[in-house]
């Protein structure tokens, strides 16, 4: 007979998706993630096929990046290659690291990729496109869960399949504007992941998929709210929630959230949350309007 036991929290690891277009911000983001996380640039590891782009960002006064630890992989860009890269990065951070794959998707379409080694497969002898897809999709579930398994934090970047929307910009013209579609990934593969942010070109997240403490979440990735994560994460902290709309409350660019907290409490009675903080501030004001009109 099987046996159950009661659930309770236990310390875990981040598994994160960030999704975007090109130009959205993924690289940026998630080291910003992963720093917020890790505490130092000293236990984050990015693990890079963009053509070395991620070196761009090391020790970038302006952005605010440190020395992370890096590696550059070139094609093919195999499951195998995936996985030495991954484990030599958790090896190199530490169980309290960060590691970060820049990108997931040349693992699915680009040389080497779970694609080709499909397309290798159905060529053998007595196999074809659709018995093909038992082996590959064996050797995709590895890969997944050789990432889900390492004794660290994990995030990965997805480029998604792109196209254009015409849309009225603020001076009233018709203009192209760049959209994102589905991941470049075998097909739902960010249900695998715990949290996934959709990046849109303007750098602005929203949230996918969360089984934390995010809700509807949305805004610019910062290192504070990695922060967040890894202490609910690391040590099962009950964050603090806005008064008003009940979600937990998450600091921003400018604010830590207990800065936050401090404020809204001085100033309004009570703790909110930045958009209810906001909301709040506009309602005193329309106020005052009033009382000085009468």
């Amino acid at each position: 007979m099987i046996s159950f036991q009661k659930a309770e929290r236990a310390k875990s690891k981040a598994r994160v998706a960030i999704i975007g277009p090109s130009g959205s911000g993924k690289t940026l983001s998630a080291l910003f993630l992963a720093f917020g996380i890790a505490g130092s640039w000293d236990n984050v590891a990015l693990i890079d096929t963009e053509h070395e782009r991620g070196r761009f960002y090391a020790n970038h006064d302006i952005f605010g990046v440190g020395a992370f630890f890096y590696a550059s992989m070139a094609p093919p860009y195999t499951p195998d290659k995936y996985i030495d890269y991954v484990r030599s990065a958790a090896k190199t951070v530490g169980e309290d690291g960060v590691v970060i794959v820049d990108s997931f998707s040349h693992a699915w379409d680009n040389e080497g990729g779970v694609l080709d080694i499909k397309s290798e497969i159905a060529q053998q002898r007595g196999k074809n496109d659709y018995t093909a897809w038992a082996d590959a999709g064996k050797i995709q579930n590895n890969l997944v869960n050789t990432l889900l398994s390492v004794p660290c934090h994990t995030i990965i970047t997805m480029r998604v399949k792109t196209a254009y929307a015409m849309e009225v910009n603020e001076r009233g013209k018709t203009v192209p504007v760049k959209i994102g579609l589905a991941p470049v990934q075998r097909e739902n593969t960010e249900y695998e992941f715990d949290i996934v942010f959709q990046l849109s070109r303007d750098h602005t997240a929203s949230l996918s998929k969360d089984t934390t403490f995010l809700d509807s979440w949305s805004g610019v990735i910062t290192p504070e709210l990695g922060r967040q994560l890894g202490d609910w994460l690391s040590q099962g902290a009950q964050l603090e929630r806005c008064a008003d709309c009940g979600r937990v409350i998450v600091g921003d660019s400018k604010r830590t959230a207990e800065q936050l907290i401090a404020g809204t409490r001085k100033a309004y009675g009570r703790q909110l949350c930045v958009p209810c903080a906001v909301a709040e501030n506009q309602r005193v004001k329309n106020n005052a309007a009033e009382a000085v009109s009468e």
